[in-house]
Parts: C-alpha cells; sequence; structure tokens
C-alpha cells in the first residue's frame, strides 16, 4: 500500500532516543513498518543502550535533551535502568542513574500518563469508566537525591549553605546507633510552579478536575511546598476559568486521594511528586488492564515541548525468548502511541494538519484491530478470547487496517 501512495512531509524533525532489550527490538519494527513507509520524517537519532550509555559516561542523556529542547519534540523507546546486577550483567563502570529521570530533569515539565481503553478489554477495576490521568512531576525528588550507607552508628545532619553568601543552616537528621543508610532530597519552586501550570493547564483542556496529593502533615516544608504553590497558581490564575468549565481543583492527603482514586469512576488529573507518580501511574495502568496500554508524555509548562514514551520497562524476560531465536506475543500499543503522540505534536508544532491527522488515523487503525479481536497475548488473555497473535502479527493488522483506511481516502 505505501508504495502507492506519496508520503507525507513532516517539516521538522522529531528526536528519537532508542532504548535496550524487547522494547528496542519493538520500537524498530513499529518504526519500519508503520512511521517510515508513510512518512518523510528527519529523525534525530540518540542511542540509550546501556553499552552506549556506559561509553559516554551517560553524556548522551544531556546531549539528547538539547536536541529536544531545538527542535521541541521527542520520542523514547524503554531503557534499562541499571542496578547492580545489571552493572555485573554488562560489565558497566557504574550503576549509572535512570536515563528516564536524567533526560526529564534536564527538559523540565510535567509526566502525563493516560491508560488506553479498548471497548472489548476489560478493566480491572469496572467501575473506573474514564480514564484517569497521572501528572508525575517530572523533576528532582527521590530521582535527583543522593543516598549513601551507613557503615555504623552517628550522627546525620542537613546543611544549607547559600549561595550570597548570607548565614548557611544546619540541622540534625538523626542520631542512630547502628549501620543504616540515608537519603537527601530537594526541589524548587520554579520546578513546582511549573507542574502546577502544566496540570491546571492540562486539566482545563480536558475538562477534568484536578487534585494533588501530598504528605504535608508529615512533611511540612517540602510537601507544603507543593501544596502552597498549587493553592497560589491555582487561585490567583485557574480558579474563574475552572468554575466556568465546572471544574475544581482540591488538595488531599495522598493516602486519602489513593483510596478516593480505588472507589471512583476515573475522570480526573491526578498530580504527583515525582515517586508517587512513579508507583500510581503503574497502580492505574493495571487497574485499566495493562502497562502495556499506559501512554507517557513529558510536557513543558508553556506547553511548546514534548517527550514520549511508553510507561512500561524494557520487557527483559521476552527479549530472552527473541535472543533464542522464539517468536513472542509482546504488547507494543504503548510503544506504538509513544511514536503517534510524537508524530501528533510534531504536526500541532508544526501546523501541518495532515501530519496530525495520519497520527490519529494510525491510532485509530490500533484500536480498529485490538476490537476487532486481534490480540497480543497479554489482552487477550484479559479479554478472554481466542488465539492470540505475535507481535509482529499483531503490527502487521495494524498495517492493514491503515492501509484499508488510506486507500479509501484517496
Amino acid at each position: 500500500m505505501e508504495g502507492d501512495i506519496e508520503k507525507i512531509k513532516v517539516k521538522n524533525p522529531v528526536v528519537e532516543l532508542d532504548g535496550d532489550e524487547m522494547a528496542r527490538v519493538i520500537w524498530t519494527w513499529i518504526k519500519e513498518t508503520l512511521i517510515l513507509p508513510y512518512l518523510d520524517i528527519d529523525l534525530v537519532y540518540f542511542d540509550y543502550h546501556i553499552l552506549n550509555r556506559d561509553a559516554t559516561e551517560n553524556r548522551i542523556l544531556f546531549e539528547a535533551a538539547e536536541a529536544i529542547k531545538k527542535y521541541h519534540v521527542g520520542a523514547k523507546c524503554a531503557a534499562i535502568n541499571p542496578d547492580q546486577a545489571r552493572v555485573e550483567e554488562f560489565g558497566l563502570k557504574k550503576a549509572w542513574k535512570s536515563p528516564n529521570s536524567g533526560t526529564r530533569n534536564q527538559i523540565g515539565g510535567t509526566l502525563f500518563r493516560q491508560p488506553i481503553i479498548f471497548k472489548n478489554v476489560p478493566r480491572i477495576l469496572p467501575g473506573w469508566i474514564k480514564p484517569i490521568v497521572v501528572a508525575r512531576h517530572g523533576f528532582g525528588d527521590l530521582y535527583g537525591g543522593t543516598d549513601f550507607t551507613l557503615p555504623r552508628g552517628g550522627k546525620i545532619y542537613l546543611k544549607y549553605v547559600p549561595h550570597d553568601g548570607m548565614e548557611s543552616k544546619e540541622i540534625q537528621v538523626c542520631d542512630i546507633e547502628g549501620a543504616g543508610a540515608a537519603l537527601g532530597i530537594f526541589n524548587t519552586e520554579e520546578s513546582v510552579r511549573g507542574f502546577a501550570l502544566s496540570c491546571m493547564n492540562f486539566g482545563l483542556e480536558r475538562g477534568y478536575p484536578v487534585y494533588l496529593g501530598t504528605k504535608n502533615t508529615e512533611l511540612e516544608h517540602y510537601d507544603g511546598l507543593f501544596k502552597n504553590i498549587f493553592q497560589e497558581v491555582y487561585d490567583t490564575q485557574f480558579r474563574e476559568r475552572f468554575e466556568e468549565r465546572g471544574i475544581r481543583y482540591e488538595h488531599r492527603l495522598v493516602d486519602e486521594l489513593a483510596a478516593f482514586a480505588i472507589k471512583s469512576s476515573g475522570g480526573f488529573v491526578w498530580a504527583c511528586k515525582n515517586y508517587d507518580g512513579d508507583i500510581l501511574s503503574d497502580m492505574v495502568a493495571a487497574g485499566f488492564g495493562s502497562l502495556g496500554l499506559m501512554t507517557s508524555m513529558l510536557l513543558t509548562p508553556d506547553g511548546k515541548t514534548v517527550l514520549t514514551e511508553a510507561a512500561h520497562g524494557t520487557i527483559t524476560r521476552h527479549f530472552r525468548d527473541h535472543q533464542a531465536g522464539r517468536e513472542t506475543s509482546t504488547n507494543p500499543v504503548a510503544s506504538l502511541f509513544a511514536w503517534t503522540r510524537a508524530i501528533y505534536y510534531r504536526g500541532l508544532f508544526d501546523n501541518t494538519p495532515a501530519v496530525q491527522e495520519f497520527a490519529t488515523t494510525l491510532e485509530q487503525a490500533c484500536f480498529d484491530t485490538v476490537e476487532a479481536g486481534f490480540m497480543t497475548k497479554d489482552l487477550a488473555v484479559l479479554a478472554g478470547s481466542g488465539p492470540w497473535l505475535t507481535t509482529r502479527q499483531f503490527l502487521a493488522k495494524i498495517k492493514e487496517s491503515l492501509d484499508r483506511t488510506l486507500s479509501s481516502r484517496d
């Protein structure tokens, strides 16, 4: 089909961040099967393979982030976040910090994770009728912190030395009797304010209320920073517009908000600190059926730069089967939507409706394929349907649907 149509010209580049293991394999299959045959697109390529990150001592992350800030659109494949076992497996110089947080911290913005809902894939929580959008603060917190081992008993202090030479401040954190560990984390007013603006704008655009969950009763200053800035931003910039749309902003304790979310019907933006968002986005994904059905998008506060990715990891177990020459039935939907959302925003930023239309048409081809009963194993098991397809068979079915739609428009 693609040989019979003229490729759609994409005006400006998309930054591509390749990844690891089975996610990398699927990423390439999607690109070669469903993207490059239809689009005349310039991909500015960065290889996030664990060995390349080790060889560049993670400089590749900074180079990629600068490219995304230059071109404003990036699409990222899942990459390994190495622990000590991975250090030994790959012979790494050290356990490099997360490629996800490393890239996000350079770009800034808020991570929005939203489920992909198919009519024939049952939700584990059937009461969730409307999407729950987890807005994860993509800066600082545990992912920008420093931790170390305490070999024996002693005192831990938190010390602040102002840049302007004013008097420093030091407080004792603890005095422990034996060995243990300590952690220091941070955040900034600027980043939290940007987070608040992103969440409020997203809620306003979608017509969803916004809820922020913190534990400010325990972390008076750290979580209080989030609580106070969100309230200020809402009161001064968004209250009237929210009320006009019949929605609201509200702060709740994070545990109370988690219980509310389980019992709700969905349809709201859940603003989470970085670590909370990491965990709760997976919980929401599971509630809607699968982590393989969760989109992930980093959007800057001004709405002018975006990085899209799948919410899942590198799918190591399936990669071992692939390495052994066995076909796998790995769900590629979230990776596909990482590509389509990046292409959609490229078209939006460039004012090229044909590019946007291609992205939404490819997404609809995916919906049509699954809702016609063609699924990978994980979705077929959830749906209680018949035989499932391998990943490549599934992508071929999506291509068939895409080609039919494009042919009908000629």
